[in-house]
């Protein structure tokens, strides 16, 4: 019963996919406010296919501002989105190799880090602070890496340098996945060797998840030191994680 529920969700995803994929050939040519508005749209379906109830707490920071997230699943970028669909995420080169997924994301208009080159970091970090500079929301996920849920990873302070170095106001992100057995759901997790098609199969399997989105207020990141902002962003998702 449980595999019949798996494939028919899937199978829906794939549909809505698909659609995505012929939406976004037509971004060009939409206004701004459309193209947030179908990203708000698409990305919370694909959430309530998956059979995920979204709540949101808090509103997105207006205008130019870095997001800073814990880092949990591939369904992250997609949970982010149902509640601030304007943000451009920072993401690992790794997921442009993703079947349909890799390509929408890269269309969504992702910047891609090389992690594996040092020097592809400081590349990066002057794309986000051009990006920041025009007014945009870039979103960045400081752990480098998808962990358990409960406690963030330790955060990497690079790119929160592109932030300090153009005095632009930091907002937090905090993500859990939940279910009725569990206040931080293991059906989600997307750890060590886990393929993505192995993830996809335990939240497609899964019942009764949910994800909650709290939208912290911003901090202001001029005349700060990097690493003391990371560190400070790290205990303020950590501290929301154990309320």
């Amino acid at each position: 019963m449980r595999a019949a529920l798996a494939l028919w969700r899937l199978l829906r995803v794939s549909l809505h996919l698909l659609h995505g994929m012929a939406v976004m050939t037509r971004f060009p040519r939409l206004a701004e406010a459309e193209r947030v508005e179908r990203i708000r749209w698409w990305s919370g379906k694909v959430l309530r296919l998956l059979g995920l109830e979204v709540g949101i707490s808090g509103a997105p920071h207006p205008g130019a501002t870095l997001l800073v997230a814990n880092h949990v699943s591939w369904l992250d970028i997609a949970a982010i989105h149902a509640a601030a669909p304007h943000v451009r995420f920072v993401s690992k080169a790794d997921v442009l190799r993703w079947p349909l997924l890799g390509w929408l994301i890269r269309n969504a208009g992702t910047l891609f880090i090389e992690r594996e080159r040092k020097r592809d970091a400081m590349r990066v970090v002057h794309a986000v602070a051009a990006a920041l500079q025009q007014g945009q929301t870039i979103g960045v996920f400081p752990e480098g890496t998808t962990g358990a849920g409960a406690e963030p990873l330790p955060f990497h302070a690079n790119l929160l340098q592109a932030a300090v170095a153009t005095a632009t106001p930091v907002q937090a992100a905090v993500l859990r996945f939940h279910d009725p057995h569990a206040r931080f759901s293991e059906a989600v997790h997307f750890l060590g060797e886990t393929t993505l098609v192995q993830s996809m199969w335990r939240v497609a399997s899964a019942r009764d998840l949910g994800v909650r989105i709290t939208l912290l207020p911003a901090v202001e990141s001029a005349a700060t030191d990097r690493r003391a902002l990371a560190s400070h962003l790290h205990d303020l998702i950590a501290a929301s994680l154990r309320d």
